[in-house]
């Protein structure tokens, strides 16, 4: 059975979906993967080149490159809530990807340093990415699916998969 996919992006009066390939999905999930093993190799390198450290090395990377996303989520009888902080992005910036059982946030905002007149960094801000995949325990439908990104916080709506009701069927006489 081939997944549905879609693509929420700001919730408008109607909803705007896209229905990305599995080949554009993955072709984005390599792109962040060389972008962070380009960042751990650097800092391989940073260290001497010294073998052993692999794992750090990832790790430190994808923690320079990526922001964390706290998470929330509640059930009710049709439909998970996930809410999820992402200050400083603007719709443009973010995608939720929902399949059956799978919803992703990916995005991806300039980073922006303020500096004062004697060139002196006041502040930076974090990572300029988000990556987050969450597994749901039962199926979502992606046609149904509304997201909302305001003040920093995102609201995906995730309508649950009813179940059919059994029919009972008598069979006929032939």
């Amino acid at each position: 059975m081939k997944s549905q996919l879609a693509i929420a992006v700001e919730r408008t009066k109607e909803p705007q979906f896209i229905t990305p390939s599995r080949e554009e999905i993955s072709h984005r999930l390599s792109e962040l993967h060389d972008v962070i093993a380009r960042r751990a190799f650097d800092i391989f390198e940073g260290r001497g080149g010294s073998p052993g450290h692999d794992q750090e090395d990832w790790f430190r990377a994808e923690s320079e490159l990526l922001r964390r996303v706290p998470l929330n989520v509640t059930e009710s009888d049709g439909e998970y809530v996930v809410r999820c902080e992402v200050p400083g992005f603007d719709p443009k910036d973010v995608e939720v990807i929902v399949e059956s059982r799978r919803m992703a946030i990916s995005g991806k905002c300039e980073a922006t340093k303020h500096e004062d007149n004697g060139g002196r960094i006041d502040s930076e801000s974090g990572a300029g990415r988000v990556f987050q995949i969450l597994d749901l325990p039962l199926m979502v439908d992606p046609s149904k699916v509304s997201a909302v990104l305001k003040e920093g916080v995102l609201i995906v709506a995730l309508a649950k998969v009813q179940k059919a009701e059994e029919a009972h069927l008598e069979p006929a006489a032939a």
